[in-house]
């Protein structure tokens, strides 16, 4: 019997690829590019929706020349979370740029929805905070700020969508408008707990139920790809944003099971399984993955600065000159520690007037004790963020699963193991998110039969044990939370430095 393969696009912020997986899970070939980055005007942060889709038919023909494309049963998606495109149903062309989830336009909108005293609400219904972060103050700016658009969407003649809708309704020829329930749930528009489109919220920011997407699992075959793409016609069969699809791809299927992934931010997310767990302490609430009609939640931190500090230190302190130079060369840092809120503090404080600090010089603190606290540092803020999820959620967490660049450093992974007290566990594949799409997809198509399945797809590259004394770790860890303390309030609100 001829064995099939999985295709998986991964349309992230700065590029997209796609990837042929194998049913062991391993990657037979790749194609990647990236697109441009549009900035108008600061604090702004745009794509062109059109660009992101010839980059991605580039990149999934260059990946299928390498694979007999007769032997691919499906597509899954996974994509950048929260940037909203709004097209016309019927040219198909995007009437603005997609507005990226790291845009700041709306941040005065979400003010006002705060002060209207919308928070308890959005927090019940979506298990999110009021913030530009996600989707649904951008559709509103977009249907404010296009002429006619408002009127064009409340007749039903636009479409919106995050760019995993995006790309399905380019793949189907324009036959099929949905999204699935992890992205929908990252819209501030989706009430997680009915599985529903909110209806208080769409009127509370004047969003037209008619430019939604259908919702659907994260695991169905959707529609299938116009015959002149690629030859065949090939089963569209799975979508979820990027941290969801990464969480499947590491086997996170039960209560309690964690992953981190180490990127130029960090994102820690845990599946609590069928319990939705209350937003606070700076975490949210969000569905991981649907599945036949059922769908499992997960709680979630977002962290800025992780790979960034790295990156600031090599392009503005100029200490190194490249990533890879940050190695650790001494026992400890001196007693140094560097709380990098260089764009305020994110989960678990949530300080935007926090800025970023240097403590703990003294005479004989050197470039290598900065260079150690700087790694160091990425892992204080994931011990942040698992002792908030315990306390939050009430559940253990035994062990971290772990993907993204930083995880490539063995010490900032046994540091980490060291802080938590618990295993960190390195895959042999990396590219978990597009790993985990591929078996969502697999999973519609009959590649694989269940979850039980897919976790025993899952290698160890390496198994990090902690290894320090807990006093010790313990007493370092509260070194940290004494300096971030210091860099909190740092400004005052209307500041500009």
């Amino acid at each position: 019997m001829t064995e099939s393969y999985v295709l998986a696009l991964d349309a992230g912020t700065t590029s997209t690829r796609a990837i042929v997986f194998d049913r062991s899970g391993n990657i037979l070939s790749l194609g990647q590019q990236e697109f441009t980055q549009i900035y108008p005007h600061p604090g702004w942060v745009e794509h062109d929706p059109r660009e992101i889709w010839t980059a991605q038919l580039k990149v999934i023909r260059e990946a299928l020349a390498a694979v007999p494309v007769e032997r691919i049963a499906g597509i899954g998606i996974t994509n950048q979370r929260e940037t909203a495109v709004v097209w016309d149903r019927r040219t198909g062309a995007p009437i603005h740029n997609a507005i990226v989830w790291q845009d700041r336009r709306t941040a005065g909108v979400c003010d006002s929805l705060r002060a209207r005293g919308l928070e308890p609400y959005v927090a019940e219904a979506t298990g999110l905070v009021i913030d530009a972060y996600f989707s649904a103050t951008k559709i509103q700016w977009i249907l404010d700020h296009v002429p006619d658009a408002r009127a064009r969407a409340e007749t039903g003649d636009l479409a919106f969508g995050t760019i995993d809708s995006w790309l399905i309704w380019n793949l189907t020829g324009g036959k099929v408008h949905v999204t699935d329930y992890s992205n929908a749930s990252r819209t501030l528009l989706f009430n997680i707990g009915s599985l529903t489109w909110d209806s208080r919220l769409l009127d509370e920011l004047g969003i037209p139920r008619a430019i939604l997407p259908e919702v659907r699992n994260s695991s169905e075959i959707y529609g299938r790809t116009s015959p002149e793409l690629f030859g065949v016609s090939l089963p569209v069969a799975a979508a979820a944003g990027d941290q969801q699809a990464a969480l499947f791809g590491h086997a996170c299927f039960t209560r309690g099971a964690a992953k981190c992934t180490y990127g130029t931010a960090a994102d820690l997310m845990m599946n609590t399984g069928a319990e939705r767990v209350k937003p606070g302490l700076g975490m949210v609430s969000t569905i991981a993955a649907g599945l036949d009609g059922k769908v499992d939640y997960a709680v979630e931190g977002v962290l800025f600065f992780c790979g960034a500090a790295v990156q600031w230190l090599r392009d503005e302190l100029k200490i190194i000159s490249k990533s890879a130079e940050a190695v650790v060369t001494t026992e400890d840092t001196h007693g140094v520690y560097f709380v990098p809120a260089l764009t305020g503090l994110s989960a678990p404080t949530w300080d935007p007037y926090a800025r970023g600090l240097i403590i703990g010089l003294t005479r004989s603190a050197n470039r290598e004790h900065l260079i150690r606290a700087t790694l160091e540092s990425m892992a204080y803020q994931v011990r942040d963020v698992v002792d908030a999820m315990r306390t939050l959620s009430g559940i253990a967490i035994d062990a971290l699963k772990v993907d993204g660049g930083a995880t490539n450093n063995d010490f900032v992974m046994q540091f980490q193991a060291d802080l938590l007290g618990i295993p960190v566990l390195r895959p042999r594949v990396v590219e978990v998110a597009a790993r985990g799409a591929a078996f969502l997809a697999g999973l519609a198509t009959g590649v694989w039969n269940d979850r039980e399945e897919l976790a025993d797809t899952f290698e160890l590259q390496r198994k990090f044990l902690p290894q320090m004394d807990r006093a010790k770790a313990d007493r370092l860890y509260v070194g940290w939370t004494r300096a971030v303390e210091r860099s909190r309030g740092w400004i005052a609100p209307g500041e500009e430095w």
